[in-house]
């Protein structure tokens, strides 16, 4: 689901079709090292950038499995990625079945693993889905818009402690209680149904400094809480994670791209915990569980993009790159 573009030998790699920028794609080819006829699943597969370029790194018979909770991602790059064939197995559901999925379609046991925890810049783009400060259209944030609750029915249902809660535990936003007592302030006199809205009411609420001091929306944080809570994003993330290590044959590799530290820091602790192994209590001296450590990390935790993918692209800034292999255990 990436937004973000990534320099290759010569600046971005841009997919000239549609001008789609995948992050950190050639660093994200390094660490999957696919190989022709290999196995490869990108989990989340948002525009198809990644996917493309895995498609040529692993030709002429390697093949790919995407999968997106999101059903017009899936469309729009299965027209994508149409000349590549059977080649390319494409599924909407969301990675937390990756899994199931994988087997599903034969690509169990699988040699690499993407999960690009990005949104899309069609996602950003599409007036609909209410996930950009300037959408007018409504604001409903679902990657899947046929489940789950859209955000205006959040933003118009939750108590202003909760609201005030989610934004301080989904966004870290520091200003949390003043924008809740303004998101209810308003919704006393109107609805906010719009993601434009919303945003006027969060920078009314807590402006921005002046020029200079901050870079973001004021509003970003709040977009951000609302996102992963509308999307079960921290609860669906350590259930693919786990799902993908099933999943991987040994010596097969993980690659997970994070744009915010509550991501990242599952993804760490993951790694950390299966690079372990065991998970008895420091008390006990001799481990009783017999887990074996199942990951080791690869290259270092975490790899950021360059500083020319960042001039050339600076919604590339906090992306994370974090890897491991499968081991035999």
């Amino acid at each position: 689901m990436s937004l973000q573009g990534s320099p290759g030998p010569s600046g971005p790699v841009v997919d000239q079709a549609e001008g789609h920028l995948p992050v950190m794609v050639e660093e994200v080819i390094d660490v999957l090292a696919p190989v022709a006829g290999s196995l490869q699943i990108d989990g989340t597969v948002g525009g198809g950038g990644h996917a493309r370029r895995i498609l040529e790194a692993n030709s002429p018979d390697g093949r790919l499995l995407g999968l997106d909770a999101d059903q017009a991602a899936v469309a729009r790059t299965r027209e994508r990625l149409a000349d590549y064939g059977d080649r390319v197995v494409l599924r909407q559901s969301n990675f937390e079945h990756l899994a199931d999925v994988a087997e599903a379609e034969g690509f169990k046991p699988a040699d690499g693993v993407l999960l690009d925890l990005g949104l899309s810049s069609y996602q950003l783009s599409s007036s609909e889905r209410g996930f950009s400060f300037r959408a007018e259209g409504p604001l409903d944030m679902r990657f899947d818009s046929g489940r789950g609750r859209p955000a205006s029915e959040v933003i118009a249902d939750l108590a202003e402690p909760e609201l005030a809660d989610l934004f301080l535990r989904y966004g870290e936003e520091p200003q949390a209680r003043r924008i809740a007592r303004a998101i209810v302030e308003q919704r006393r006199r109107a609805p906010i149904t719009t993601a434009r809205e919303l945003a006027e009411v969060v920078e009314r609420a807590a402006p921005a400094p002046p020029r200079g001091r901050r870079r973001v929306h004021p509003a970003t944080r709040v977009f951000q809480a609302l996102r992963i809570y509308v999307n079960r994003e921290l609860e669906t993330l350590p259930l693919a994670l786990e799902a993908a290590v099933d999943t991987l044959r040994p010596g097969g590799r993980l690659a997970v791209l994070s744009y915010h530290s509550l991501e990242d820091r599952i993804v760490k602790r993951f790694i950390n915990a299966e690079r372990r192994g065991c998970i008895c209590p420091p008390q006990v001296p001799v481990c009783v569980c017999g887990r074996s450590p199942r990951l080791a990390p690869i290259g270092p935790q975490p790899r950021r993009p360059s500083a020319g993918e960042v001039a050339a692209n600076a919604r590339a800034r906090s992306a994370l790159l974090r890897a491991a292999r499968r081991l035999d255990a």
